[in-house]
């Protein structure tokens, strides 16, 4: 098996885009395990299942009627054959996926499709919320990004085209519910590197981040 490396944090930290650019660098895999939550949402939403019927989305979790694909640009949902992938970062789409992330009976559903694709001798990047702490516990680096909440929202709003007051309160009810849930809640896996994005460029945060990486790398 490659090397794994973790990037955990709350929504539009810049966890995508630095562990893209950093797996680019190192010539690894990519993936976004928080894809599965929003993909599962999506065929949740697509399905009419109701989302609070924990049994119902645990067999969803499995069915072959929506899957996800690693890609060097962005990680892929399919839901009935079609790509999805633009759909599922609706904010809609990403309550959905923050609210059913709470039913353990899921995580569990999910946690060894998201492990398996760590089975290659590539090395792995994966960013999400619970990278580090559950779903590669044993990464050997492990990273946490954060940044203000008015720094996230702008940066989400600009992305998306959003209100940032609107984007803004919809990130807080996100984030309190990520750090509050029961199962694999938001939180800094142990010895990982936090790095506070907002007063940083973006290369500083790759530099940062990239230099941290290498020093783990076997020599």
């Amino acid at each position: 098996m490659g090397m794994v490396v973790t990037i955990d944090g709350p929504a539009a930290s810049g966890k995508s885009t630095v562990s893209r650019e950093l797996a680019s660098r190192l010539g690894w895999q990519w993936v976004s395990t928080g894809a599965f939550y929003r993909g599962l949402g999506y065929a949740a939403l697509h399905s009419h299942i109701d989302i609070t019927d924990v049994k119902a989305l645990t067999a969803l979790a499995q069915s072959p009627v929506w899957s996800v694909k690693m890609g060097a640009a962005r990680t892929q949902v399919f839901f009935k054959n079609h790509e999805v992938t633009d759909d599922i970062f609706s904010e809609d789409v990403g309550n959905i996926a923050s609210q059913i992330s709470h039913y353990p009976e899921v995580r569990k559903a999910l946690l060894q499709a998201q492990r398996n694709l760590s089975a290659g001798p590539q090395g792995l990047v994966a960013e999400g919320r619970d990278c580090g702490t559950v779903v590669f516990p044993q990464a050997e680096a492990k990273i946490y990004l954060t940044a203000s909440s008015e720094h996230r929202a702008a940066r989400r709003a600009a992305e998306l085209g959003l209100d940032q007051q609107e984007t803004q309160a919809a990130q807080k009810v996100r984030d309190q519910q990520d750090s509050t849930r029961k199962a694999a809640p938001l939180q800094v896996p142990e010895n990982a590197l936090v790095v506070d994005t907002t007063d940083m460029a973006l290369d500083e945060v790759i530099h940062k981040v990239e230099s941290f990486v290498r020093s783990k790398l076997p020599n």
